[in-house]
């Protein structure tokens, strides 16, 4: 399985973002679950603070992790995180 995450260091915290289905942030519980699967198969992200992101119809972005991350994100434009493609399983 192929996904697009990125990983940023940003005012001296460094934090993971993978691209997920609006689905796997519907709950907490969902967004959690989710979270700890990826943090347990990416190595990049094992020992981050990992935020979920999922795009509307329309391309925008929504996010669910750390508070003080997502806020971050919500104001900064996603063409200028370092996405890439990482493969799991």
């Amino acid at each position: 399985m192929k996904l697009q995450g990125a990983i940023v260091n940003e005012q001296g915290v460094t934090f993971g973002i993978v691209v997920v289905k609006k689905s796997a942030m519907q709950t907490d519980h969902a967004a959690n679950e989710t979270r700890t699967s990826f943090q347990s198969q990416i190595a990049d992200f094992s020992d981050i603070p990992l935020v979920l992101a999922s795009q509307d119809a329309s391309g925008r972005f929504e996010y669910h992790g750390r508070d003080d991350i997502v806020r971050f994100l919500a104001n900064l434009d996603p063409a200028r995180i370092p996405w890439r493609e990482y493969t799991i399983g």
